[in-house]
């Protein structure tokens, strides 16, 4: 699929979606790390509810989509399933981002909202993923894998 096949309003959308995301995580606390720590030690549940929330919605979304539309709206694209295998790589990305999360109280979406909502210091934990993703990449053209984890 090219551009062009997309429609115009992709792009938009996909911003949209970010701020709103952001906007969520911001009203919520959920961009602060203390927050998603104090859910980590089991002393507070809220970040349960927001996940499920968030699950929820996605769940009838996708459900509702795939089921009455044959074609994604702002793409064009056939709904299919995306198979990954669970090798691994699945094992130690998964891990990383678990140690990272629990160590910090931080994830990337997170991250960036957080930064939006004035919490400064959070760019070296930014920096940090930058720096990450950069090793990953440079590492995995040595050793020959260069599918990008699809």
């Amino acid at each position: 699929m090219t551009d062009g096949d997309r429609s115009p309003l992709f792009l938009p959308v996909i911003y949209v979606g970010g701020l709103v995301f952001g906007l969520g995580l911001a009203v919520s606390g959920m961009a602060r790390p203390e927050v998603v720590l104090d859910f980590l030690q089991f002393e507070d549940f809220g970040l349960l509810f927001v996940m499920g929330g968030a699950a929820v919605v996605t769940g009838v979304t996708f459900a509702l989509a795939t089921r009455y539309l044959d074609r994604a709206p702002l793409t064009a694209t056939e709904y299919t399933r995306r198979v990954k295998e669970f090798d691994r790589n699945v094992v130690v990305g998964g891990t990383v981002f678990g140690v990272g999360w629990g160590l910090s109280g931080i994830c990337p979406g997170a991250a960036y909202a957080s930064f939006g909502v004035g919490n400064y210091p959070i760019l070296w934990a930014i920096g940090g993923m930058f720096l990450g993703a950069y090793a990953h990449g440079y590492a995995r053209s040595f050793a020959g894998d260069n599918t990008g984890g699809n």
